[in-house]
């Protein structure tokens, strides 16, 4: 009776656990995004170019983001460390950095504050990856890290909804301020509610009778960079992310300019497409990889190598209609398809290392994803959009667009390679 009360106790605690990370990731994304859909009316308020639109939502964020990504995953990986205040921490920095975005009268004061919410966001997704695996058995992992991963297009569908809806009724400045601050209030939460069970009595005992110290970076980062599928994962997760955040940032900006809605219009019907598209693929995803990856682990990866494929045609579609709301409706599929990738990414990266060295996996794979992907993607594009500008005008969006599309054959060929080394690779390190 005991011992099923104690499982009982502790299927609960995973839950608890779970249902707050997830929350926090939310928050995480809607601070993150909400930036995309505020862009067009600061840029007019601010007078920016699009190459500076670029580098505000992409660039300024992702580059402290990511440098600072693996000494905190290294701080995660240390036996002492308490991984939900760390991440409480974290979360109360980016929070009051995304309010001070509203208070920026300069180009230059909006990228220092945005770089502060990178510097935040550093703090979040490597130890929880790490908390989230050490909870949860490895067959259940694909689904669990999914679960979590529902925080990007939840986040964004409500960054979208309401940075859009507040654009339009109160203004860009205030919208910063009125999402910034609940997240505040949601680190005292996290820092009060959960445990890491590292920090147990039990793990204490453990890890005094059976010492396991942190793996000197070298080692951690050798172990991590010496597997061939990681590589490939990281080619493909990059790519995924560069073609992701850039075409999220001018979908966004192309609704507007192309299609004259406003920011909240775009925000509910673009964020309702892109939230329920993308946490129908998400939970797709992970559900896929769990249960054909069981019977072969190169399925692992097989739908979000196939899904990438399959979206290209129909994005070229989307941005080709004449009227928007037969874009969108020609973007949903695409938008789940594209979507596939985010559980089984982060689950076989962290099947394909070491214990000691899962934090160090998912910063790993954050750094180049989000260097990539959040700093170049929307930059490159922008830039992009500013060449094309002379030729096509306001379309210019239109035809980066339709390159980016196109362009998602690319990760679609490196989970296909990566695919074919799990059966070798996946959890066989202890």
């Amino acid at each position: 009776m005991a011992t099923t009360a104690d499982t009982a106790s502790g299927a609960q605690s995973v839950r608890l656990t779970l249902w707050i990370l997830l929350t926090v990731y939310v928050f995480n994304f809607i601070d993150r995004q909400i930036v995309n859909i505020l862009a067009e009316p600061i840029a007019r308020d601010l007078d920016l170019s699009d190459t500076q639109i670029g580098l505000m939502t992409g660039l300024a964020f992702a580059l402290f983001y990511t440098v600072l990504g693996i000494p905190i995953a290294r701080f995660a990986d240390r036996p002492g460390t308490n991984r939900p205040r760390l991440i409480a921490v974290a979360l109360g920095l980016w929070s009051a950095m995304t309010a001070l975005c509203g208070l920026a009268q300069n180009f230059w004061q909006l990228l220092l504050a945005r770089i502060g919410v990178g510097v935040g966001e550093a703090g979040c997704t490597p130890p929880a990856h790490s908390l989230i695996s050490d909870i949860v058995p490895p067959e259940k992992r694909a689904s669990a890290l999914a679960f979590y991963s529902l925080g990007i297009p939840i986040g964004t569908l409500l960054g979208m909804i309401i940075g859009g809806t507040l654009a339009d009724f109160v203004g860009w400045r205030e919208a910063f301020v009125i999402v910034g601050l609940p997240g505040v209030m949601l680190a005292f939460v996290v820092w009060f509610v959960l445990k890491d069970p590292r920090r147990s009595d039990a793990a204490a005992i453990l890890r005094a009778q059976n010492p396991a110290p942190a793996l000197p970076l070298r080692q951690a980062l050798a172990e991590v960079m010496g597997s061939r599928a990681f590589v490939l994962l990281l080619c493909a997760g990059s790519a995924a992310a560069f073609l992701s955040y850039g075409k999220t940032t001018w979908t966004t900006i192309f609704f507007q300019r192309t299609h004259d809605l406003t920011p909240g219009q775009v925000g509910l019907w673009f964020g309702l497409l892109g939230g329920v598209g993308g946490i129908l693929g998400t939970w797709l995803g992970g559900y896929l990889a769990d249960r054909f990856g069981a019977k072969n682990r190169r399925h692992v990866l097989s739908a979000p190598a196939i899904g990438m494929a399959v979206a290209v045609p129909l994005a070229i579609a989307a941005y080709h209609a004449p009227s928007w709301p037969m874009a969108l409706a020609l973007l949903f599929v695409p938008t789940v398809f594209n979507s596939l990738y985010y559980g089984p990414t982060y689950s076989a990266a962290q099947g394909l290392v070491p214990l000691r060295a899962r934090a160090i996996a998912a910063a790993a794979l954050l750094f180049f994803q989000n260097l990539i992907g959040l700093g170049l993607g929307p930059l490159f594009f922008g830039m992009l959009s500013d060449w094309l500008q002379p030729t096509y005008g306001a379309d210019s969006v239109r035809y980066v667009l339709y390159g980016a599309a196109v362009l998602g054959l690319l990760p679609a060929f490196f989970f296909w390679r990566c695919s074919l080394h799990l059966d070798r690779e996946l959890d066989q390190k202890g």
